[in-house]
């Protein structure tokens, strides 16, 4: 692997692969929707958007998708003359926890994962790429997701934080830098060709035993607020007024009972998979810097 193309390159994942491939020594191809001045000779950034105008790509041995995989899917399915690139693509286990929702715009996005899904295997296949498609749980640590640092940034804000009683559904957050790792296994280990992997965090937790470790990483006191999960519901609606809330829907709150972990024993036995257990610390929930 000498040369790679990063779609998504700006995104949280991106922001952790990227320093990962270059101090690998590999050149990199990054593609976001603006252009970026980059002081290094291994990094050039190139503009492209997968749903308007996309530019000639540059022949690489891997491409990494870390934005939308319906885009991705759909570009790829149309790409030539991009030779024969291992393809490490990142989808979402939102696929499947969402697909019976009480939320329509949630089965919608459930229906839209499962189809990029498979546009991406049959476009990779009738092309004769190699493809791997990782499938994570909630990503944490970047500072850009729009789960659990908004939770941490209001609590800064206002010393203030939500404990939620009765939620016992079992969540694993996974870290955004093991992430990358799996990226990078995935480009080089020749078994994870033509197949997808779940990806979950090194800890179950329950949803409020989770909420617990967040507001104890803050680094300041913050006072917790027991919510009863009837009182959550009516909390969510007022919350959605916040431009901050509005992508949360309200099948988050009818699936606070409900685990949603992953079966990750593939990527454990055939990525080398071993993430971290869940210890944030208050530079967690800081953006980190382009």
């Amino acid at each position: 692997m000498k040369r790679v193309l990063v779609i998504g390159a700006s995104g949280q994942i991106g922001q952790s692969l990227i320093p990962q491939l270059l101090e690998r020594e590999i050149g990199v191809f990054a593609l976001s929707r603006s252009h970026r001045e980059t002081g290094s000779t291994n990094l050039k950034w190139i503009r492209g958007d997968l749903f308007a105008a996309m530019p000639a790509i540059p022949e690489v041995d891997v491409i990494f998708s870390l934005g939308p995989l319906n885009g991705f899917a759909q570009w790829l399915a149309n790409a030539q003359s991009i030779g024969k690139p291992r393809v490490v693509a990142i989808g979402s286990m939102s696929a499947e926890s969402k697909k019976e929702s009480n939320d329509p715009a949630e089965r919608e996005l459930a229906q839209t994962l499962r189809r990029a899904e498979k546009q991406l295997a049959d476009a990779a296949e009738t092309q004769a790429i190699p493809w791997t498609l990782l499938r994570p749980t909630m990503i944490y640590g970047g500072g850009r997701d729009r789960n659990l640092t908004p939770l941490a940034r209001f609590g800064m804000r206002t010393r203030l934080f939500p404990k939620l009683l009765g939620a016992t559904g079992l969540r694993q957050p996974v870290h955004v830098d093991d992430l990358a790792l799996a990226c990078l296994a995935a480009a080089t280990i020749p078994a994870a060709g033509g197949r997808s992997f779940d990806l979950g965090g090194g800890e179950r937790l329950e949803f409020s035993q989770m909420l617990d470790r967040v507001r104890g990483s803050l680094g300041t006191a913050v006072i917790p607020l027991p919510i009863p999960l009837a009182a959550a519901r009516a909390a969510w609606a007022i919350a959605r007024l916040n431009h901050r809330w509005r992508g949360v829907g309200r099948g988050a709150i009818s699936r606070l009972r409900v685990d949603l972990v992953a079966d990750d024993d593939a990527a454990r036995r055939l990525l080398n998979w071993t993430p971290r257990g869940f210890s944030p610390d208050a530079a967690t929930w800081r953006m980190r810097s382009d």
